[in-house]
C-alpha cells in the first residue's frame, strides 16, 4: 500500500431517504458503481411513477466507469438499471438471481443495451479494472443477497447492502460470518452499512418466524385467503406455498409483476413449487372458496393495485366478500399509513378478516441495533459511513459506532453528492458532485420537474379556470367571449353569478389593456390573469390555475 493511495466514496442516492440506492467508489480516475435503485414516489409527487438518482456525474465520467455491482434484486437496488443502461453501456455484476431479475426488468421495459452481465459466486474475487471485487453472502428477505467487498491499493471497502443476521434462514444459507471476521482481522479501511432499522432495538426476527403465523391463519380460515406482499419477497412467498400445499389449497398469482418475478426465481431454482399448486389466474373462480389462495400486490395501498381496487368494489379480478381472509404482509412505507388504513377499513366493512402490521404477518429484512453492532464488531473498520436510511437513522447508526469505540473523527454522515476521501492516514469530506432525483412519469424521464409538480399540486388543490376570448385582428376588439370553462374549481351551472362577475372583471381588464395600447398577447393574458386571480381569491379564498386563451380572427 502506497502512502498516497486513497479511496473516494461518492453516494448518489440512498442517504437521507429510503430507496434510490447508488454509491460510486473511485480509485485514481476509475469508477465502480454499487447498486442502481429507484424510490417510489411520495404523496406530493402527483402522477409520478418512480424516482431515480441523477446520474449527471456518471455521464460526465462515463469513460472511467469500469462496472456496476448489484447487491440484490429489490427495486430500491436494481429498479433504476433500465434507465441507467440507456446512457451507460457498462458491465453489470452480481449473483445469479440478482442478475436474472435485473435482466427481467430490462425485458419488461423493452430496453435494448449492449451491457454485458457477469454472474459472480460468493467469495469469488473478480478483477474489474483496478478493483478486486468479492461478493459475500448475507441474509435478507430475498435469496442471493450479498455484501460487496472492494479490495484496492489503499485498503478494503465493505458495502453491506441490505442485510440481517438470520440464524434460521428459509433456504438454509447463513450469512458468511467466517469471511466477515476474516476481513475484520486483516483490516478494513471503510465500512458502509445499512441503517434502515437503526431505530429498532434488539435483533430482527428470522423470516422463518412467519411460518407458524401463516399456518395458523390458514387453519382458521373457512373461505378464500388473499395475500398481498412485495413481488420479490421470495422467502415469504415460498413459505406461503408450503403452507398452502399442506392445507390442500390452490394458489392463483393475480399480479403480473409478481408472476414475472416468480417465473424468474423458479427457472433459476430459487423457488420450490409443489406439483399442482399453482392455477391459471383466469380460472380460480371455478375452485371452491375454501380451497383457493389469491396472491397479489398492493401492500402499500397503491390506488390502482388489485388489493385497493377490490376494497372499493372496483376489482377487475378480485371482488371481496364476507368471510374472506386478507393478509397484508408488509410494513406501510413512509406516507402510506393512511392509505393502508383506509383500505383495511373498507375490507373490514365488507366483512373480511384482515391481518396486517399489528397481527405480526410481516418480518423486516433489515438488521436491528444489536446486529448493526455485530457487523461493526466483526469488521472493526478504520472509517465508518452509515448508508441507506433517512437522516435520523444515519445519525443513530453513527452513535452506535461511537458507543463501540470508533473515533468520532472516523465516522462520516454524508448527504447525497458529498465526496468522502479515505486513506490509511486520514478521512475527510472534500467536495460535492451533482446529485438529486430524476422523476419518471410514463415514458418521460426527467421531463417532469418542480414547476410541473407545482402546477399539478395547484390543479389538485384549487382546479383550473380557462378563459376563452376571440379578438379581431383588424380592430383589436373582442368579437366573442369571454367564455369560461371550470374544472375542479366550481361547477359553472351552480355558480352563474360568480362567473358573470368574473366575465365583467375580464372585460374591464381588456378595456384597461386597450387604454394602455397593449397589443402583445402575453401582456393581455397577464393582465387578465392578475385581475381574475385577485377577484376569485377575494370571493372564494381559492387560487385556481387561470389559463387565458386568445384566438385571433
Amino acid at each position: 500500500m502506497a502512502i498516497n493511495d486513497k479511496v473516494t466514496i461518492i453516494p448518489l442516492g440512498g442517504l437521507g431517504e429510503i430507496g434510490k440506492n447508488m454509491t460510486v467508489i473511485k480509485v485514481n480516475q476509475d469508477l465502480l458503481i454499487i447498486d442502481c435503485g429507484l424510490m417510489f414516489p411520495e404523496d406530493e409527487m402527483l402522477g409520478i411513477d418512480a424516482v431515480i438518482p441523477d446520474i449527471s456525474y456518471l455521464t460526465e465520467n462515463k469513460n472511467a466507469i469500469k462496472g456496476i455491482i448489484l447487491t440484490h434484486g429489490h427495486e430500491d437496488h436494481i429498479g433504476a438499471l433500465p434507465y441507467i443502461l440507456k446512457d451507460l453501456s457498462v458491465p453489470v455484476y452480481g449473483t445469479r438471481l440478482t442478475l436474472a431479475l435485473a435482466q427481467n426488468k430490462l425485458k419488461e421495459q423493452a430496453i435494448q443495451t449492449n451491457a454485458t452481465f457477469h454472474a459472480l459466486k460468493p467469495r469469488e474475487i473478480e478483477k474489474i479494472g483496478p478493483f478486486r471485487v468479492e461478493l459475500l453472502r448475507l441474509c435478507h428477505s430475498i435469496p442471493d443477497s450479498a455484501a460487496v467487498v472492494i479490495h484496492t491499493s489503499a485498503g478494503t471497502v465493505l458495502y453491506t447492502g441490505d442485510f440481517k443476521f438470520d440464524q434460521t434462514p428459509v433456504d438454509g444459507q447463513l450469512s458468511d460470518y467466517y469471511r466477515l471476521s476474516q476481513l475484520g482481522e486483516k483490516g478494513v479501511l471503510a465500512l458502509l452499512s445499512d441503517s434502515t432499522n437503526a431505530e429498532r432495538t434488539g435483533f430482527t426476527p428470522s423470516e422463518r418466524a412467519l411460518y407458524e403465523k401463516i399456518e395458523e391463519i390458514f387453519r382458521l380460515s373457512k373461505s378464500r385467503i388473499i395475500i398481498t406482499t412485495f413481488p420479490s419477497s421470495l422467502y415469504r412467498i415460498q413459505q406461503t406455498f408450503w403452507v398452502a400445499a399442506k392445507y390442500n389449497r390452490k394458489i392463483a398469482i393475480i399480479s403480473k409483476s409478481m408472476r414475472n418475478v416468480l417465473d424468474v426465481a423458479y427457472q433459476h431454482g430459487y423457488l420450490d413449487v409443489p406439483p399442482g399448486l399453482l392455477v391459471d389466474p383466469e380460472q380460480w373462480q371455478q375452485i371452491p372458496n375454501n380451497e383457493v389462495v389469491l396472491m397479489t400486490t398492493g401492500h402499500q395501498g397503491e390506488p390502482l393495485s388489485a388489493l385497493t381496487r377490490g376494497s372499493w368494489g372496483d376489482g377487475r379480478q378480485i371482488t371481496y366478500q364476507r368471510g374472506d381472509t386478507v393478509i397484508i404482509s408488509s410494513n406501510p412505507g413512509a406516507g402510506n399509513q393512511k392509505t393502508i388504513a383506509r383500505t383495511v377499513d373498507a375490507l373490514v366493512r365488507m366483512g373480511a378478516d384482515v391481518y396486517h402490521e399489528s397481527a405480526n404477518v410481516h418480518v423486516s429484512g433489515h438488521a436491528s441495533q444489536e446486529e448493526l453492532k455485530m457487523m461493526l464488531n466483526l469488521i472493526k473498520p478504520k472509517y465508518f459511513m452509515p448508508i441507506q436510511g433517512e437522516y435520523r437513522m444515519l445519525v443513530l447508526h453513527a452513535k452506535l459506532a461511537k458507543e463501540l469505540g470508533l473515533a468520532d473523527e472516523n465516522i462520516f454522515i454524508l448527504e447525497n453528492g458529498q465526496v468522502l476521501e479515505v486513506s490509511s492516514q486520514k478521512g475527510a469530506i472534500t467536495s460535492k458532485v451533482t446529485a438529486g432525483r430524476i422523476l419518471v412519469d410514463g415514458l418521460g424521464v426527467g421531463d417532469v420537474g418542480n414547476i410541473v409538480l407545482r402546477d399539478r399540486r395547484q390543479l389538485s388543490q384549487d382546479g383550473i379556470l380557462i378563459v376563452v376570448l376571440t379578438i379581431s385582428k383588424e380592430t383589436g376588439q373582442v368579437v366573442a367571449g369571454p367564455d369560461m370553462v371550470s374544472r375542479g374549481f366550481v361547477y359553472v351551472r351552480e355558480a352563474e353569478e360568480l362567473m358573470e362577475e368574473a366575465k365583467i372583471k375580464v372585460k374591464q381588464a381588456l378595456e384597461k389593456s386597450d387604454e394602455r395600447k397593449a397589443t402583445e398577447w402575453a401582456a393581455i393574458k397577464t393582465n387578465v390573469r392578475d385581475v381574475l386571480s385577485k377577484f376569485l381569491y377575494e370571493k372564494t379564498r381559492r387560487r385556481p390555475m387561470i389559463l387565458p386563451i386568445i384566438m385571433e380572427v
